[in-house]
């Protein structure tokens, strides 16, 4: 049976290790929340240190067992299900007095939640039979938030056996598909992020777990992560073709996010969330078209009506209102708290000395990055200790991390089997390479330094738990990186979960900034100064004849969002002056990148 969600956001994924156990965290008070499933060592580790604590015995799942990758991730989705179950029914038959989690369950829904007005209406009622009526009630409504996973599809490295075959669905982002689809999960969803993988799509028509059931219920769902409305709808397509409904689409900024980035062609969230909001019927009568015809076909099933798909949004989010606006506005049913929920201990898993750094963050502090090894741009918090790691091993001639891991390790540039950039085999090779060329100093360096500034993210991003659990993960290291999106700067101390959540419901304020800018704002900033830096490195005319069309559009796309802000009613209604402000200072700056490189001649 279908229940509709307690609350109006979701925690997502952040890192490997940041939200590996996010739900034994927060499911019981009827918050969702996003695992990464990719690292399985990461994984294994988790399930050594979880086991015990319900008193079971820790059984290794070791590497030589066929399909252990998948094994893991099952056993592991099973062992954090059994502990939220079990927390729930702890929680349900909890007193209803001051500092309780059935108190704590109820105080944290949304203000306009029907459950939170009957508990209102308990906590009032003189009449002892009436209070027991509704008590009892309540219990009864209590549901846990969904466990969902996240599989980053561009990290799908091939797999072989020891004699050196590849093993068939034996891929990283396959495995870890195979094991969600194999645990016991219900009223859960996967979440492809990153673009669209046909391998691993293909892979989930041989999932029967993601067939809706007779009840017109899936147990296990499908949401991707999209930048725009036209990659939703291409994805969406492609899976519809497969007789596979899509159930979420879980619409993210482009730039304005922790992780890696993928920004569009300068297209904002505002127009973005437009276009979905005008063209969702359109989107939804497309797919089922599409699925219908495939289910007829494949399963000899007709459906008459469309199943449900849920549009959510995230991305840069700080304050309850913009929370709302997205809400009523745009009628996105909820919405996606990320990079605040690090500074959240009840909620994310973060060792002391990165928590420190996320809380002193400054502007300067986050960049968008060169660091990932996938080539993809990467938000970064300088001063961490992967940092410092990789500077000392520069310093001392050693650049290059030790890749014990590989999951990165999908460059073949100069090896037969590929290779992670931020390896030092990979930086070796690379750098003799470089020197080859004999290039004038400036470009010299310029290359030298994209080559050193990868780092080594399968064990910077997982050492946090191994940190704050005490147990081992990679030899010999505790390094530890993290990419917080820009919005860290506005938040800068430790709070509980109970008030983070009065945050995002308004009944609280925790910004450190009072004139943090609007969402929007924030977004468009960083999109200019996305095109300002790639304009800066076109020092030959010809590179940016080359990709003038490109530039045109981006900064075009800009203009249209602007005007677009410019027009849109109930927008920061706490802060219109400053909003119409922050427009007219970016239309300037955009004036000045198009004197000086005269982007801005329509087509």
């Amino acid at each position: 049976m279908y229940y509709p969600p307690q609350h109006k956001f979701h925690i997502p994924v952040m890192g490997l290790a940041y939200t590996i156990d996010t739900p034994i965290k927060v499911a019981r008070f009827g918050i969702n929340s996003v695992i990464s499933i990719v690292e399985d060592k990461l994984i294994e580790m988790m399930r050594s240190h979880y086991y015990p604590t319900i008193g079971h015995t820790y059984q290794p799942i070791n590497t030589h067992e066929e399909d252990y990758r998948a094994k893991r991730v099952t056993d592991y989705l099973n062992l954090v299900n059994t502990i939220v179950q079990a927390q729930v029914e702890k929680l349900r038959k909890a007193a209803f007095e001051a500092g309780s989690e059935i108190v704590k369950y109820f105080e944290m829904l949304p203000e306009d939640s029907t459950l939170k007005q009957l508990y209102r209406q308990m906590n009032t009622t003189a009449d002892q039979r009436e209070k027991e009526k509704m008590e009892a009630l309540l219990r009864a409504e209590i549901r846990p938030g969904s466990i969902d996973v996240n599989i980053m599809t561009k990290l799908d490295r091939n797999n072989v056996d020891k004699q050196g075959q590849l093993i068939e669905d034996g891929s990283e982002a396959v495995t870890a598909l195979r094991g969600y689809a194999k645990s016991n999960l219900s009223d859960s969803s996967i979440i492809f992020s990153a673009g669209m993988n046909p391998r691993l799509y293909n892979y989930l028509e041989k999932c029967e777990e993601f067939e809706v059931n007779n009840d017109g219920v899936f147990t296990k769902k499908i949401a991707i992560k999209v930048s725009d409305y036209r990659s939703a709808l291409i994805q969406g397509k492609f899976l519809a073709k497969k007789g596979i409904w899509v159930s979420e689409f879980r619409v993210e900024s482009g730039l304005n996010c922790g992780g890696h980035a993928f920004a569009t062609d300068g297209n904002l969230m505002g127009p973005i969330l437009e276009e979905f909001a005008t063209h969702k019927e359109e989107l939804i009568d497309t797919l089922f078209v599409l699925y219908a015809s495939a289910q007829e076909k494949k399963n000899n099933r007709k459906f008459t009506t469309p199943h449900k798909i849920l549009f959510s949004v995230q991305g840069g989010i700080g304050t309850h209102e913009e929370d709302t606006f997205l809400h009523e506005h745009y009628q996105f049913e909820r919405t996606g708290w990320g990079t605040p929920f690090l500074l959240v201990p009840e909620a994310t898993t973060v060792d002391a000395d990165t928590l420190k750094l996320l809380c002193a963050a400054k502007e300067k502090d986050i960049v968008l990055s060169h660091n990932s090894p996938i080539g993809i741009r990467f938000h970064y918090l300088k001063g961490s200790s992967a940092e410092k790691e990789k500077w000392a091993r520069i310093n001392n001639g050693k650049p290059g991390s030790p890749c014990p891991e590989k999951h990165l390790a999908l460059n073949s540039e100069f090896t037969k089997e590929p290779i992670c950039t931020a390896s030092q085999k990979y930086q070796k090779l690379k750098m003799a390479q470089l020197e080859s060329l004999h290039l004038p100093e400036r470009e010299h360096e310029k290359q030298l330094m994209e080559i050193l500034n990868k780092e080594c993210l399968c064990v910077g991003l997982s050492n946090s738990a191994a940190i704050l659990y005490q147990l081992p993960f990679a030899k010999n290291t505790r390094a530890v990186n993290i990419c917080p999106g820009p919005n860290i700067v506005n938040f800068s101390k430790v709070v509980s979960l109970q008030t983070m959540t009065d945050h995002i419901y308004g009944r609280k304020n925790i910004l450190t900034h009072a004139n943090r800018p609007h969402m929007f704002i924030a977004e468009l900033y960083l999109y200019i100064d996305f095109l300002k830096e790639q304009l800066e490195e076109e020092t030959e005319p010809d590179q940016l004849n080359k990709k003038k069309k490109y530039y045109t559009a981006f900064y075009n796309n800009l203009r249209d969002g602007i005007l677009y802000y410019r027009q849109l009613p109930g927008v920061a209604n706490a802060g219109k002056e400053q909003f119409a402000k922050d427009l007219f200072y970016a239309d300037k700056e955009l004036d000045v990148l198009n004197y000086r490189y005269e982007i801005g001649e329509k087509n």
